[in-house]
């Protein structure tokens, strides 16, 4: 075989390998080197520690040689390097602190307040219960940017609270579900964090550009809520007073103060000063984690063990994200030694495609990538084999990362691997059954596709404000 016909049974035996169910930042890792031990062997290095052997050595001494022998070879030197890159990451430094802010703020309390808030702050409005889920789905979302745990946490407080005011179980879900990816979006939002360091494209730009389509997406929402609620009102009742009790104005200003506006400062000031250059995305984010333990002191959510706990997660998530990128980066430098890049680049170029054309294309493997992994495991492993491409075709790595955020929205919401809804079953009623739920998320996967196709047809939505703020 030749080395690129290597490099694609190293692709094809890997895809197998994962759909297996082997953990897949090992299995990168194994295949990188094992591949690479093929691809940077060279006889002559293993041979000189041979060479030193002579008929008087001893056992040990032999067995040192032969050991010297095997791993006199480049890919460890790769591997080493690889994990070394990662580690020393700039950018990558900005997950864990923004993690902790999430599972910080995930454990002060402030949701269910936020949520009541909102409620009452919005009952003359169609749709109201939804309507207040979805903001405070997106404002959570936000600040943590942890689908499970917004999906979750809102299935226990805003779910049992519009089934007891008759809301229709597919819609009362599907809105719960589609608000809790949002936080993978809209800044400061993790997935373009990696992202941004798998492309080497600018995180404030990113941040910037995915501002108006991740508000644009939330509008959507809003409206297809209140719009259905308007047209078939026995999806969303009106809330009796009992369910939604009247608040005197200067009282309803109070509880948004003390709900709302903490939790928006937070997230303003984080994402402000990285938008305004105030401070790097690392700092920003220390900013933010040092917010959320005021919040959790302020709302009286903090204790040894709630900080014990966020710390725990934020560890595990870090490390995996960070061994993810390690095997990722040993894999494909391997896979492009061997020339495997060059052959799918070549096998594009054939195709004759338009800009447009790649780009259906790309977003649809993208879409049906999301039903098996994860969206961590799809921008660190598949994403870079588009990226070498896009100067091919002319395409901003900005604009395609975006619309790879909004792609990957769907990933949570189609069936039948919706994550978001297997989360919601988990906590939900035994009443409300799965088919319910895939139901209710089927119209706000269709808002995302008008959202990319909006995206499609004026991409300014996408560059107005990385232009406006710092220039082309």
């Amino acid at each position: 075989m030749t080395d690129p016909q290597v490099a694609l049974l190293m692709l094809g035996l890997f895809i197998f390998v994962v759909f297996l169910g082997f953990p897949i930042a090992f299995t990168l890792m194994a295949m990188g080197i094992g591949f690479g031990y093929y691809a940077y062997f060279e006889p002559s290095r293993m041979w000189r520690a041979f060479n030193r052997l002579d008929e008087t050595a001893g056992w040990w001494d032999s067995t040192s040689l032969w050991i010297e022998g095997f791993f006199n070879n480049r890919v460890f030197d790769l591997f080493i390097n690889q994990t070394y890159t990662v580690m020393a990451n700039d950018v990558l430094t900005a997950v864990p602190l923004f993690l902790f802010m999430g599972y910080i703020v995930e454990r002060a309390n402030i949701v269910d307040r936020l949520f009541s808030t909102l409620n009452i702050a919005s009952k003359n409005i169609p749709g109201s219960m939804g309507v207040a889920a979805l903001v405070t789905c997106a404002l959570f979302a936000t600040a943590t940017g942890i689908v499970g745990a917004v999906v979750t946490l809102m299935g226990l407080l805003a779910l049992p609270a519009m089934l007891k005011a008759r809301y229709d179980h597919s819609f009362a879900t599907g809105i719960i579900c589609a608000g809790g990816t949002l936080g993978i979006l809209i800044p400061p939002s993790i997935m373009l964090i990696v992202y941004a360091a798998a492309s080497g494209t600018s995180i404030v730009r990113l941040y910037s550009a995915a501002l108006l389509p991740g508000l644009t997406l939330v509008g959507l929402y809003l409206i297809y809520i209140v719009g259905r609620s308007i047209l078939q009102p026995s999806v969303a009742p009106k809330p009796t007073a009992d369910e939604v009790p009247d608040v005197p104005f200067f009282k309803l200003t109070l509880m948004i103060v003390t709900s709302f506006l903490p939790l928006a400062i937070l997230i303003l000031a984080v994402l402000g000063s990285i938008l305004f250059g105030l401070a790097t995305p690392t700092e920003a984010a220390a900013i933010g984690a040092l917010g959320g333990m005021v919040l959790a002191v302020a709302y009286r959510a903090m204790s040894w063990d709630r900080l014990r706990q966020s710390v725990y997660l934020t560890v595990r998530t870090t490390a995996m994200v960070c061994w993810l990128f390690v095997g990722s980066y040993t894999f494909s430098s391997v896979f492009s030694y061997l020339g495997g890049e060059h052959v799918i680049s070549e096998f594009v170029r054939g195709l004759d495609l338009t800009p447009f054309q790649f780009l259906l294309l790309a977003q649809l493997i993208i879409f049906l990538l999301g039903w098996p992994l994860e969206w961590s495991e799809i921008i660190i492993i598949f994403v870079p084999i588009f990226l070498p491409l896009l100067d091919m075709f002319g395409i901003d790595p900005l604009f395609f990362g975006i619309l790879v955020a909004l792609n990957l929205q769907t990933s949570f919401l189609t069936p039948p691997m919706a994550m978001s809804a297997y989360y919601l079953k988990g906590i939900a009623p035994p009443e409300v059954r799965l088919t319910q739920i895939f139901k209710g998320v089927l119209p706000f996967v269709a808002m995302v596709f008008i959202s990319m196709a909006l995206m499609y047809t004026f991409p300014q939505i996408v560059f107005y404000l990385p232009q406006q703020f710092y220039g082309r």
